[in-house]
């Protein structure tokens, strides 16, 4: 009897920790109360541990309820069985930081997630195994999604942190965007997605599952949307609440692409929109995008960074105005959440649509304004509202405007970049160098096994490195026809970058363009009478992520190949496709560890080579002082892998020039977004600069930092810098108030003020023709100099009253950090 009082008293305690999460077809529910969800994507391995509580802290700081992310299969079980929870990958411990920071997760187990990942997340021996047909009712990928599923929800069940266990996870997701593609797979498609919903909900979280782009998705599961805008969408069921799970709020980086940007406006009316239309549930994907660090971005060609014009920025700093706008939103949705998810919603078009939410009791109103060109005057309950183009107001009180998407009163920060103030000279550091040896490989070629056939990289290597040898031996007699003056060797390839040497001459190389990774590579070769050793490097630069059947797409040297002589009007061709190909994966400097700071390899410090292909390159830094973010410039160099102290930080390629044309000067906020319609960056490397967090960094002592240069390039350009706020400017109307902060640094100076009509953008203000009488620079000076941070009330008794000709007044003004 006293064994069955204990086993009573421990299910009681453990009961009353647990949360209820459900939903009906308003909004999801925890402990039976409907909520407004605000959520934002971070994604832990793409960030350190060292950053993920502050990260999560200004997600919560930033107005957010939730903090979701996937799931990567292929970076914890990279070998079949054997996995990996350490350091960036303790997804554990990332969701117990959520959990610290006290709010809710959702976890998007996938296990395919896309994110511009390497392949996806599906690690490649996945699609080595005999009969293996990725996302399909085939019963070894479902065999190993189910393994690999199960044991992640079994993880998180031991540490208790689904909410139905009291911990934070209140949502979970199963598969990912399928029905994006899920017609090409005709039946069996549809057979899978219902698999997968079964499988699901066998593993019994006691949270609700989703799936997102999923219009047929089975029941219970909840179907969701993907995109910039989702106000127009419509759950497949009437007891599934409306749910946003990407809202893009910004795009992914390409090499040889130039900088994506979505405007803060945009982001904002997308959201009020869809909360107009009775959404209740918005995820930020992203919500701080961090760094592909490693070999982990996917594409192909997606860069190292993953900024994403996220509300946070890539190291972490807030993205302002991006972010101070969107916290303002959150504030206002979360004090209507009684009226937002309980509240009747009826819509009176006044030519440019208002909704109007009415419950018992309290009211609110949405005037959303979709005209690209025209500002909108509405009249409603004897006032008078004028509601910008492109634009949502919102009235929680049905009265008075708490927000407009389009008129951002939060300051923007300008970035700079500061030199290494820990080196006393930061521009020079002093490089030793080593070539890669590749003798056996381009005077031998000497591999590991050998076949008559040409093999797709990915079933050669299992993606364990992105360089893989192709190597053939070509035997010429003194009068074989194909010998003579006029010869090529043409290579017909889908490597992402294709290095060919002919005894042991490096003859060229060739990297795929636009978007078209099959190509043909030929160069001009004299070969000799006899033996003939033709070396080709197949580099993969992120393997791709998305669309139907993807993992069949050929990377790597598929053929086929051939030698041309030319005579004449006559061409001879000799076939190499099933010669006897020898193959080997990987390079011996990484094979050795050259990157290691204690690699015992010799290295060379005379005659340090530029623009030589194959080359290491090693150097000694000091960590720049204080906390801010730390990044190295690689201007100079071509293409290759960088790594601090061991740490390996992502591939560069800042040889890579965006095209010159594309780029807008002022970019406008109305119209529908598209990922090529704000681009900065014209004619410049795609990425210059790459992220070295602060725990990659020995604060006291050297600090390593060692290249694998493909290309060939000039490392002396190379320094490390940290970036800060360099400026804050805000441009806001009057009867506002205005923060300004330069991230807990003292502002230093006012460089421009002025109340009236001036004009300009940030960093490029003037004074119109109107001027407050008050010295605005003074008032300025005296209250926010040497302080973190200052509030300015925008108003006449502060700064006056300039007669603007009926125009609303304004402040600009720039300060200095």
């Amino acid at each position: 009897m006293v064994s069955l009082r204990f086993v009573l008293c421990c299910l009681l305690v453990s009961s009353a920790y647990a949360t209820i999460v459900s939903h009906d077809g308003r909004a999801i529910t925890i402990d039976g109360h409907r909520r407004v969800l605000l959520s934002g994507s971070i994604h832990y391995p793409r960030s350190t541990p060292e950053m993920w509580p502050d990260l999560i802290k200004k997600g919560k700081e930033g107005g957010l309820d939730a903090i979701e992310t996937y799931v990567f299969w292929n970076a914890h079980e990279p070998t079949r069985r054997q996995y990996d929870f350490s350091g960036k990958l303790d997804l554990i411990r990332f969701l117990k930081t959520i959990k610290d920071e006290g709010l809710y997760g959702v976890l998007r187990i996938g296990p395919y997630a896309c994110a511009e990942w390497n392949y996806g997340g599906f690690p490649v021996w996945l699609h080595n195994m005999p009969g293996m047909v990725f996302r399909t009712t085939n019963k070894a990928f479902m065999n190993e999604m189910q393994n690999f599923t199960t044991m992640i929800v079994d993880m998180v069940k031991k540490e208790k942190l689904f909410a139905s266990q009291g911990g934070p996870i209140i949502l979970a997701q199963i598969e990912n965007e399928y029905g994006n593609i899920m017609g090409s797979y005709g039946e069996s498609g549809k057979a899978y997605i219902k698999w997968c919903a079964n499988m699901a909900q066998s593993l019994d979280v006691g949270v609700p599952w989703i799936m997102c782009q999923q219009n047929d998705a089975p029941q219970p599961m909840l179907n969701t949307c993907n995109g910039f805008y989702c106000d127009n969408f419509e759950p497949n069921n009437p007891n599934t609440p409306k749910m946003w799970t990407e809202n893009w709020t910004g795009w992914f980086k390409q090499w040889g692409g130039k900088n994506p940007h979505r405007t803060t406006e945009d982001v904002a009316f997308s959201v009020a929109r869809f909360f107009q239309r009775g959404g209740t549930f918005n995820n930020y994907y992203m919500y701080h995008g961090g760094t592909n660090f490693d070999r982990t971005a996917g594409g192909p060609y997606i860069t190292t960074s993953y900024d994403y014009d996220a509300p946070l920025d890539e190291y972490g700093n807030l993205n302002q105005p991006k972010y101070g706008h969107l916290k303002q939103l959150h504030d206002i949705l979360h004090s209507m959440e009684k009226t937002l998810t309980y509240g009747n919603i009826s819509t009176v078009d006044f030519g440019h649509s208002a909704s109007f939410i009415q419950p018992k009791k309290d009211q609110a109103a949405f005037f959303g304004n979709g005209n690209e060109t025209s500002d909108a005057k509405i009249s409603f309950q004897g006032q008078s509202y004028v509601v910008p183009s492109w634009s949502v107001t919102i009235l929680p009180d049905c009265k008075t405007e708490a927000y407009n998407t389009a008129k951002i009163t939060t300051q923007t920060s300008m970035m700079v970049k500061k030199p290494n103030e820990a080196e006393d000279d930061p521009s020079t550091l002093k490089w030793s160098w080593r070539p890669e040896n590749m003798d056996n490989f381009i005077l031998k070629g000497k591999g590991v096994y050998t076949k008559r056939q040409l093999f797709d990289q990915k079933i050669v290597s299992n993606d364990q490195s992105d360089y893989q040898w192709y190597m053939t031996t070509v035997k010429f007699k003194k009068r074989d026809p194909v010998l003579g003056k006029s010869m090529s060797l043409r290579i017909n390839s889908s490597a992402h970058v294709l290095h060919a040497f002919v005894n042991g001459k490096h003859i060229g190389y060739q990297h795929a363009e636009n978007g078209k990774y099959n190509y043909v590579f030929e160069k001009d070769v004299k070969f000799k009478p006899g033996h003939n050793v033709i070396s080709l490097l197949s580099i993969t630069v992120g393997l791709q992520n998305y669309g139907a059947f993807f993992e069949s797409v050929p990377v790597g040297v598929t053929g086929p190949i051939n030698i041309i002589r030319k005579n004449g009007d006559a061409t001879i061709d000799k076939d190499l496709s099933a010669h006897k190909w020898s193959y080997k994966t990987g390079l011996i400097g990484f094979e050795n560890q050259l990157f290691m700071t204690n690699s015992p390899s010799k290295w060379l410090v005379e005659s340090l080579p530029f623009n030589q292909t194959m080359t290491w390159y090693k150097t000694t830094f000091k960590a720049p002082l204080g906390n801010d973010p730390v990044v190295v410039d690689l201007l100079g160099l071509g293409k290759g892998t960088a790594w601090v102290n061991g740490n390996n930080i992502g591939r560069y390629w800042p040889a890579f020039i965006s095209s010159e044309d594309g780029c807008s000067t002022k970019c406008n906020y109305r119209g529908s977004y598209h990922s090529e319609k704000c681009q900065t960056n014209c004619g410049e490397p795609t990425q210059r600069w790459y992220h070295v967090p602060r725990s990659f960094l020995n604060p006291e002592g050297e600090n390593t930092l060692v290249l694998f240069e493909e290309i060939g390039g000039n490392p002396s350009l190379v320094n490390f810098q940290t970036t800060r706020v360099g400026s804050v400017c805000a441009n806001v109307y009057e009867k506002n108030v205005i923060e300004l902060s330069c991230d807990g640094k003292p502002i230093s100076a006012i460089k421009f003020a002025s109340f009236g009509n001036p004009n300009g953008n940030c960093g490029y203000f003037e004074k119109g023709t109107c001027e407050s009488s008050n010295n605005t620079i003074n008032i300025l000076t005296q209250e926010c100099v040497g302080k973190a941070k200052c509030f300015i009330e925008v108003s006449v008794e502060k700064f006056g009253a300039p007669d603007c000709s009926g125009v609303v007044r304004r402040l600009a003004v720039e300060a200095i950090c």
